[in-house]
């Protein structure tokens, strides 16, 4: 069991890098979606690999990235807006 949540997780990095890398290169108006697809991915990879690594405190890493997505994404539009 614990395998295929190892290849979960290992099945999630390439889109996850996709998304950092979108987040810093593409125009101003997709930066702000690949943040947002980046932070939600982030919080899948996490939670595959509590599960996959048996750290079950783990899980609370992605519970607060899930609920710091939000104002994460309006901080990064602010800076957007007001210096680039």
């Amino acid at each position: 069991m614990t395998g295929l949540w190892l290849a979960a997780a290992l099945a999630l990095l390439p889109p996850f890098a996709l998304a950092v890398v979108a987040s810093g290169r593409a125009a101003l108006r997709f930066r702000l979606v690949a943040v947002q697809f980046a932070t939600s991915l982030a919080t899948l990879l996490l939670v595959a690999l509590s599960f996959a690594l048996d750290q079950p405190a783990t899980i609370d890493l992605a519970l607060i990235l899930a609920v710091l997505t939000l104002p994460g994404t309006l901080l990064f539009a602010l800076f957007q807006e007001r210096w680039l």
